[in-house]
């Protein structure tokens, strides 16, 4: 392929500030087409990056070599399948699926069809936890004994949508949402999770799905995980705490990515990964301390390994497999909550 045409379907929050203009950055992409209804967003992608704006997906397969799925939840799997029943690799918003076992139809299908199928999971690719890989990896945390994580904002007042006040088929709320993230993040630094607890609550009028969750894990190697997922949090907790046999690491603040990719900047741009030295974490003990600057995010490293994948057959940036076992760990997760019990994991 000289070029590889995108279809991008979806143009709301992830389709618009996230993948639109990761494609449209990433060398060798091209973002050919996009599906949406609305014609504010027609205008927008046709202006911005030059695409054709469709209507309905059934108009994007022959206008592309490649498919992103960014369309609400509900639609991941549904939409996936049809693409790769059209003989096209897809890219598929986090979380892949609904449940597990969807999720491994759809990889039983792209292997069947011969086609790479990748999850984006970008906040593998946050600064902050390349940070934490790069400390756990030189070893200087010693054994990683616990390692914790939040994803916590402060919303007092729903915004309503889908994700907050949808019906049940739409598969809303911070677990699937933030949580898939917080998952898939504990698992890549402390592998599989052999135990889950959760507390997941509604603490909002109005809205319907979980809107203050928390999640312990317990890991094959004894380590264990907490983490946090929250639209009520009125004083916010460190971004990453970090519990090691030598020292620790604390980081508060978000990566800088998604807010400087929502003011329009470029992801391409000199320094878009690079986080503000006032935020740099710190490692160390009460008797000793360092500061430790934030590795650079790197979100367009997601789209340069699909653009890889495709052309020179390079393993996807994610496997899928690895978005099916964090759907394993959520829907765990979501029973520990109901049953109010540890569930404990083959």
């Amino acid at each position: 392929m000289s070029e590889i045409r995108v279809g991008l379907v979806g143009y709301g929050t992830a389709g618009a500030y996230f993948h639109a203009p990761l494609i449209h950055a990433t060398p060798g992409l091209s973002l050919a087409a996009v599906v949406t209804g609305d014609p504010d967003r027609q205008a927008e992608v046709t202006g911005r990056y030059g695409a054709v704006a469709v209507a309905d997906v059934r108009d994007l397969w022959e206008r592309c070599d490649l498919v992103v799925v960014a369309s609400p939840n509900r639609t991941h799997v549904s939409t996936a399948a049809a693409a790769l029943g059209h003989g096209l690799p897809v890219v598929v918003d986090k979380p892949l699926a609904g449940t597990a076992e969807e999720g491994r139809d759809l990889v039983r299908l792209a292997e069947e069809r011969g086609l790479m199928l990748t999850v984006f999971h970008n906040r593998r690719w946050d600064g902050d936890f390349r940070t934490v890989l790069r400390l756990a990896g030189e070893g200087r945390l010693g054994e990683v004994r616990r390692f914790e994580s939040r994803f916590e904002r402060w919303r007092p007042a729903p915004k309503g949508g889908w994700r907050e006040t949808g019906a049940p088929e739409e598969i809303g709320g911070l677990l699937y949402d933030l949580g898939s993230h917080l998952v898939d993040q504990a698992v890549r630094l402390l592998g599989p999770v052999r135990e889950v607890y959760c507390e997941s609550d509604v603490r909002r009028e109005g809205v319907t799905f979980d809107d203050d969750t928390f999640i312990a894990l317990t890991h094959a190697g004894g380590a264990r995980s907490h983490l946090w997922a929250s639209s009520v949090a009125a004083r916010l907790g460190p971004r990453f705490r970090v519990l090691g046999s030598r020292t620790g690491f604390v980081k508060y603040g978000m990566d800088v990515q998604e807010e400087r990719l929502r003011a329009g900047i470029s992801p391409g741009s000199p320094g878009f990964g690079d986080d503000e030295e006032e935020r740099w974490g710190v490692l160390g003990t009460e008797e000793a301390q360092e500061v430790v600057r934030t590795e650079a995010g790197a979100y367009l490293d997601f789209y340069r390994g699909v653009a890889a994948a495709l052309r020179e057959g390079a393993a996807p940036p994610v496997d899928p497999r690895e978005a099916v076992e964090v759907l394993t760990v959520i829907e765990a997760a979501r029973l520990s909550a109901t049953r109010r019990t540890v569930v404990h994991l083959d």
